[in-house]
């Protein structure tokens, strides 16, 4: 499963400016990767840990703004199609997952 947050922070103040880059700082040290700059990315073992995921995104949301979070299955996300320039280029390799035997 793969967390997607996508937002729209206001920066027009030097408190809007600091809050937002706390979030985006919050958001990297919970383990998302930034895709572009207000779209932040995060592979999730199970539908559980995607729960905890997005209730830690709910806290860290400043208070003006506009924050939403897309999940989608690993099947899905192996479909993207990233375009860098007019060259395609390939999907990052899916995270290996831990077994317990």
């Amino acid at each position: 499963m793969w967390l997607f947050v996508f937002f729209d922070l206001p920066t027009n103040t030097k408190k809007e400016r600091h809050d937002a880059a706390v979030f985006r700082k919050r958001l990297l040290g919970d383990g998302f990767t930034m895709m572009q700059y207000s779209v932040y990315t995060r592979h999730c073992g199970s539908s559980e840990s995607a729960d905890v995921h997005t209730k830690r995104v709910k806290k860290l949301v400043p208070s003006k703004g506009q924050v939403s979070i897309l999940r989608i299955t690993d099947k899905q996300y192996g479909s993207i199609i990233n375009f860098w320039g007019k060259a395609a280029t390939p999907v990052p390799p899916k995270p290996s997952q831990l077994e317990f035997f």
